[in-house]
């Protein structure tokens, strides 16, 4: 599985599928009726959603692997790699959604698709389904499948594309609900987040490798940068970037009491490349520059 196909049409999408194409540009498919799925890796020109009903294998997505399980949504955007491990040919079911980005551009949801967070969650940050909820996925899917099989008039495109952007801004509500019950597993994440500052700040790392960043605490906590970011917003009402700018100056205030050191030196000290944006930073976030609250305090 060393070959990497480019997936850069619907009809390509189908034919894989041996299933028939109703519209060149976004198609949906009840999986049961598709031929099995060899293993083989595809970078997709398309964004794909994956509803898994029965585990299906093992799906290679980016560098995670996720052994889904039933009710599952699994998000793929262009230009993200994805594939199935199996050796043997898996016969898939569920349901499918995949359209190409000319189907949204100048609609609304073409200039707002990037606010759609979960297209770039790695694949073991999928999102749960309910039973309930598994059923208005299959209905938002059904009114689409309605409108391919139907003759194409001046109304096609814009049901079709309303009903694609419906069908998101569900999934947004049932991410929010993921977030909240799966609350204290997110809750331990947060944990591990604050020790990881506080080791960081602790060692030597901030004169080598800077300031922390939001894709850098995601990598080591083992999640993606969206998808961190979504979930400290939840939790603490705050962006990633921001908690971090928060430690970082609660690290700040401790060391401008040292008056052995100047404000330069400890602005190199915490990562800072350049002593003014240290300064500004500070002066933002505390009212007073490190000088006037060093002579403060």
């Amino acid at each position: 599985m060393d070959q990497i196909i480019k997936l850069e049409s619907v009809a390509q999408f189908n034919m894989q599928r041996g299933q028939e194409t109703l519209h060149p540009l976004v198609t949906v498919l009840d999986q049961s009726k598709s031929k099995p799925v060899y293993p083989a890796r595809f970078v997709s020109g398309l964004y794909i959603v994956f509803l898994k009903e029965v585990k299906c294998g093992e799906l290679k997505y980016g560098r995670s692997h996720y052994d889904y399980q039933e009710g599952t949504l699994v998000f793929i955007a262009p230009g993200q790699v994805y594939g199935v491990n199996d050796v043997q040919p898996v016969q898939p079911k569920g349901w499918a959604l995949a359209f190409h980005p000319d189907l949204i551009r100048g609609t609304t949801i073409g200039r707002h698709i990037k606010n759609y967070n979960f297209f770039s969650y790695d694949v073991n940050e999928a999102l749960h389904l309910s039973e309930r909820e598994r059923q208005i996925v299959i209905e938002c899917f059904n009114k689409i499948q309605y409108e391919l099989e139907h003759a194409i008039d001046k109304h096609s495109k814009t049901l079709i594309v309303s009903n694609i952007e419906l069908f998101l801004n569900y999934c947004v509500r049932f991410y929010d609900r993921q977030f909240i019950t799966r609350d204290n597993v997110h809750k331990d994440i947060l944990v591990r987040f604050e020790e990881l500052l506080d080791d960081y700040f602790q060692s030597g790392k901030p004169q080598t490798l800077g300031l922390p960043s939001v894709a850098y605490c995601a990598e080591q906590l083992s999640l993606s940068a969206n998808y961190f970011g979504d979930l400290i917003k939840k939790e603490t009402g705050k962006s990633a970037q921001e908690y971090i700018q928060g430690k970082l100056i609660d690290v700040a205030k401790e060391k401008v009491f040292d008056t052995g050191k100047s404000i330069s030196e400890i602005a190199y000290e915490i990562g800072f490349k350049y002593p003014a944006h240290f300064t500004r930073l500070f002066k933002q976030r505390v009212g007073q520059s490190p000088n006037e609250y060093r002579l403060l305090n």
